[in-house]
C-alpha cells in the first residue's frame, strides 16, 4: 500500500532519477536559469534550496563542500555556492528559486517552466549601452 507516500518518481528508476536531478541542480546553480518540465522543477527546487542553505549555514567549509558535492556533479557549482550565492542570499531566509510557466512542449504536451534563482543576474541580449534610433525617426522629428 502507498498510503501517504507522495514523493515524485519522475517515471524513472531511482538511480536514473537521481542522475537527472543532480544534473538539473548543477545547471540551475551554474547558469541560474533552466527550462524543464514542471514535475522535475518541483523536485529540483527543493534540492537547490537545500544546497544553498547548506552553503550558507555550515560552520565548517570542508563539511559544506562534501555535502554539496554529494548533490551536484560539477565542482564549479559548489564553488559558486560558497563564493557567490552565499553572499547574495545572506539576508534571505529561504525561497531561493522561482518557477515561471512558459507553456506546453510541442512533442508531448508537457507543462514547461523556467526554474530560476531569485535575484539572478541575467545578461540582457540585444541591448546596447547607447540608444540607437533609426534614421527614419530622426528625419521625421526634424
Amino acid at each position: 500500500m502507498r498510503h501517504r507516500n507522495h514523493s515524485k518518481r519522475l517515471a524513472r528508476k531511482p538511480h536514473q532519477a537521481r542522475s537527472v536531478l543532480k544534473n538539473l541542480v548543477t545547471s540551475v546553480l551554474l547558469y541560474e536559469k533552466v527550462r524543464t518540465t514542471k514535475k522535475r522543477a518541483q523536485v529540483a527546487r527543493s534540492l537547490v534550496d537545500r544546497v544553498i542553505t547548506i552553503g550558507k549555514r555550515e560552520d565548517r567549509p570542508d563539511l559544506a563542500i562534501r555535502k554539496i558535492n554529494m548533490m551536484v556533479t560539477d565542482q564549479n557549482a559548489c564553488r559558486k555556492v560558497l563564493e557567490v550565492l552565499k553572499k547574495r542570499y545572506a539576508k534571505r531566509p529561504s525561497g531561493y528559486t522561482r518557477m515561471v510557466p512558459v507553456g506546453m512542449r510541442h512533442g508531448d504536451g508537457a507543462l514547461m517552466v523556467d526554474l530560476t534563482l531569485m535575484d539572478a543576474v541575467m545578461p540582457v541580449i540585444g541591448k546596447k549601452d547607447k540608444d540607437v534610433s533609426s534614421p527614419a525617426k530622426k528625419s521625421a522629428v526634424k
